[in-house]
């Protein structure tokens, strides 16, 4: 069920305020252990590229959760996917996940891509919305302790 008063704002520029609540969520959302969080000019530099949406999830002013999406012709990458920690598990990234889907659809996108380390808890949302398992890539991805976690690609068709 999704929370009373959640509103999904998407932008296509590097507007200064939604970057600055994606970066909010940003820190409380991915693990220091893991490294996965992007920087404030990593985020400005994709946000530049053409085909690039940021979709940010509000209840009144405070941002919950964001949904990161590039795309190419008529495929598409979910870059990132975050949820403020205390507010998981309340519908919040299904609903940006969705919006996603739905504005792919509309500008006729016909497939999204995405990779997630295996042991990220979002595999079971992404599976539960229809991506299916693609492959495994073996050690991809580096902690900041040294560790490698495998990645998993996943991959949703859509209708236009």
């Amino acid at each position: 069920m999704i929370p009373a008063g959640l509103t999904l704002d998407t932008y296509e520029a590097g507007e200064r305020n939604a970057l600055a609540d994606a970066m909010d969520v940003m820190t409380r959302a991915f693990d220091p252990l893991f490294g996965e969080a992007w920087t404030l000019p990593q985020l400005s530099g994709v946000m530049t590229m053409p085909g690039t949406w940021l979709t940010i999830a509000h209840i009144d002013a405070a941002p919950l959760g964001f949904a990161l999406i590039r795309s190419v012709l008529d495929e598409c990458e979910l870059l990132l996917l975050a949820v403020d920690p205390l507010w998981r598990g309340r519908g919040i990234g299904r609903a940006l996940l969705g919006h996603s889907l739905t504005l792919a659809r509309r500008r006729g996108i016909t497939s999204m891509n995405l990779e997630v380390r295996a042991s990220n808890m979002a595999v079971k949302l992404y599976e539960n919305i229809g991506f299916e398992y693609v492959h495994r890539r073996p050690g991809y991805y580096r902690g900041n302790d040294g560790k490698l976690h495998d990645a998993l690609s996943f991959r949703i068709d859509m209708l236009v």
